[in-house]
């Protein structure tokens, strides 16, 4: 496996998505992969997973949505001042 990347992206940043099927979308990033350099965003690029039944915990089987990790190079940091897309990181 390759080495971890050092992401400008944090847990907590507004970013809007540049490519793929939430293009144009703006959410908050709520888990951060700096191992595949991807980021999970609350709310957007929903997937359905198939659960099985679990005995010992009593969990039913079914259908849940959850997120699925956007790669970093999709998204784009919002400005805080400006509201809009930006590259560089306000400090």
């Amino acid at each position: 496996m390759d080495k971890p990347v050092k992401m400008k992206l944090k847990k907590g940043d507004e970013v809007v998505v540049i490519a793929g099927k939430e293009k144009g979308k703006r959410g908050e990033i709520s888990k951060v992969q700096p191992a595949t350099n991807k980021v999970v965003i609350a709310g957007l690029n929903m997937v359905k997973k198939a659960t099985k039944p679990n005995q010992q915990t009593g969990e039913g089987g079914g259908l849940i949505s959850k997120e699925a990790p956007i790669h970093a190079s999709n998204v784009m940091l919002v400005d805080k001042a400006t509201q809009k897309p930006t590259r560089k990181r306000a400090e």
